[in-house]
């Protein structure tokens, strides 16, 4: 079974150029699409460190590897340092983060990514934290305007998160359709006929405040800097204005403070080809630099 199609892979692996006994880690293993590509440039000494949240994902990856150079990690990649001390891993030659959800998650988690299953309301990559349903029945209505217009940049969010409120007067949103019957509810005919799906932004705004994705984002960056050897190599993806604009914030600032020659002037998008291919590469944003 195909889990996630890799995106950007060329790119990846142009602008990682991984060489033979070379080390790197995947901050967001996923299915090890980028990291199984990598493993056969850097053979037979290289090693890669895949780091993967979700336990369910972790297990079945843990289950089927019989590569002696990949070692994986079940950990939230906030904690770079500390897993890479813990594994010996030491400084390292490149470093991926891969921000986007899998299909896996949208598709088999069963945890309610997506708008279009009627799935409990959890959202959550790890076991720990928060879940959508805690937000969506608990937060204030000032709260839940602020992440759906922040997160979500939805131009609807002050009238979704007030019928929000009256409904979870009645009863309690456990689900993601109930959670669609209201959003729909809130928004005008005309927007629910649009292209993009009337509940995509609410939807997305949920699953960063649950997984706190923005503020991890502006964790991870200095540490992955940090680990990296000179001449070493940083390569980000990213699926949202948001999280690009964290990237690029951090690549302009390390560049004015000579720690970092940038590679990608501009973001790196998928071709025409491509997102033929796989849709979902079209909203990918790939920033690269090289530590000095």
């Amino acid at each position: 079974m195909k889990y996630h199609q890799p995106v950007l892979l060329k790119e990846v692996l142009e602008y990682l150029s991984p060489q033979t006994g070379e080390n790197f880690v995947d901050c967001t293993y996923g299915f090890g699409g980028h990291s199984q590509e990598i493993l056969k440039k850097i053979k037979p000494d290289g090693k890669i460190l895949g780091i993967e949240g979700t336990k369910q994902v972790y297990n079945l990856n843990k289950k089927n590897n019989k590569n002696k150079n990949l070692i994986l990690v079940n950990n939230n990649f906030v904690d770079l340092k500390k897993i890479i001390k813990k594994n010996n891993f030491g400084l390292v030659d490149g470093i991926l983060l891969d921000l986007g959800v899998s299909s896996w998650h949208y598709e088999n988690s069963g945890l309610g990514f997506s708008f279009q299953k009627d799935e409990p309301l959890l959202m959550s990559i790890s076991e720990e934290g928060i879940t959508a349903e805690e937000v969506i029945n608990s937060w204030s209505k000032e709260d839940l305007v602020k992440i759906f217009r922040e997160y979500g940049e939805e131009r609807f969010a002050y009238s979704i998160a007030k019928e929000i409120c009256e409904e979870r007067k009645k009863q309690r949103i456990k689900t993601t359709s109930q959670l669609v019957g209201v959003i729909q509810k809130s928004v005008p005919y005309r927007y629910q006929k649009r292209k993009i799906h009337f509940a995509t932004k609410t939807f997305q705004a949920l699953r960063i405040a649950v997984n706190n994705e923005l503020n991890n984002l502006e964790i991870i960056l200095p540490q992955a800097l940090k680990v990296l050897k000179p001449g070493g190599r940083l390569v980000v993806i990213s699926f949202h204005s948001l999280e690009d604009r964290i990237a690029k914030r951090f690549f302009k600032k390390n560049i004015q403070e000579e720690k970092v020659k940038v590679l990608t002037k501009k973001p790196i998008q998928a071709s025409f080809e491509e997102i033929k291919l796989n849709p979902r590469s079209r909203s990918a944003k790939l920033r690269a630099g090289i530590k000095i």
